[in-house]
């Protein structure tokens, strides 16, 4: 009885090592999804805000302005089109100088030239399509500078790639890592009954009866890991909701379901196809190379 109970403390052990430690890939993995599903709604956000502003000759009449309102809402990749007085421009500008400096009073006239501000979409907050929307705007008489705030696109398209790169990156090296770890604690596992399996083989048994406890064992593992990483994420991310309220909403709670489930699922595949690989190799050695 003791013998074995040493034997079983060690395989226990081992199994419960992996299982961990896969939950802690699975854990890494599920935060750094959850990091870039915030980190790609936040720069959709941004992005839906993103434009340019249409700067109108003082002179520009009513119908001149109606005549720029329409091309921008007749051209595609437009979201909102809004018109602002040169008067709407002072209020708004005097609110943020405050009453102390009385602009109106310094200059003599309103130095403000009506504007039209324009929102595109999401799909056209790009530098080279805000071009090629506003380059014919420029040629009309009734507008004198179209702005653009072409660095800002620019900066959010550069990062937001970078964060998916970086992303991509980590999330492969951990799927390698777990995968190597499963690996190498099937292949270990396997190896302490290779002789077993060896005389399973000589009376008759087939490598899926053979290869079967092993797989059902580490899909186990797999789902107990995804569980365990589950409850984890879970647990850090409405901690820090509890303390940045922002969290909540860059990350709903139909995103961490998704990501939950998609650890479950991750942990079972990367724990079967390890196991697959591990008892595959066992099962094509001979008898001469079992005590290599």
């Amino acid at each position: 009885m003791p013998k074995k109970l040493r034997l079983r403390i060690p395989i226990f052990s081992t199994r419960a090592t992996a299982t961990l430690s896969v939950a802690l890939v699975l854990v890494i993995l599920g935060l750094a999804s959850l990091v870039g599903i915030g980190a790609h709604r936040a720069t959709e956000s941004v992005k839906q805000n993103m434009g340019f502003v249409i700067v109108l000759a003082d002179d520009a009449t009513a119908t001149d302005i109606e005549a720029v309102s329409q091309r921008l809402k007749s051209t595609g990749g437009i979201a909102e089109v809004s018109f602002s007085s040169s008067d709407d421009i002072l209020d708004r500008w005097q609110k943020i100088v405050g009453e102390d400096e009385d602009i109106l009073a310094l200059a003599g006239i309103n130095p403000f030239s009506p504007e039209l501000e324009v929102r595109v979409a999401s799909s056209h907050a790009y530098p080279d399509s805000i071009v090629v929307l506003t380059a014919p705007l420029e040629l009309m008489p009734a507008v004198r500078e179209v702005r653009v705030t072409a660095d800002i696109i620019e900066t959010v398209r550069h990062t937001m790639d970078s964060i998916t790169l970086v992303l991509l990156i980590v999330a492969g090296a951990l799927m390698l890592v777990s995968f190597v770890l499963i690996f190498n604690t099937v292949r270990l596992t396997v190896y302490s009954r290779r002789f077993v399996i060896h005389t399973m083989q000589l009376v008759g048994a087939t490598p899926g009866f053979i290869r079967k406890p092993f797989l059902l064992e580490n899909l186990l593992s797999g789902a107990v890991a995804g569980i365990i990483a589950s409850i984890a994420v879970g647990a850090t991310i409405y901690g820090a909701s509890s303390i940045d309220r922002n969290i909540s909403d860059a990350v709903f709670p139909a995103d961490i379901l998704a990501v939950c489930g998609g650890m479950f699922v991750t942990g079972m595949v990367i724990c079967f196809a390890a196991s697959w690989f591990a008892c595959n190799r066992y099962l094509s050695l001979s008898y001469d190379q079992l005590f290599k």
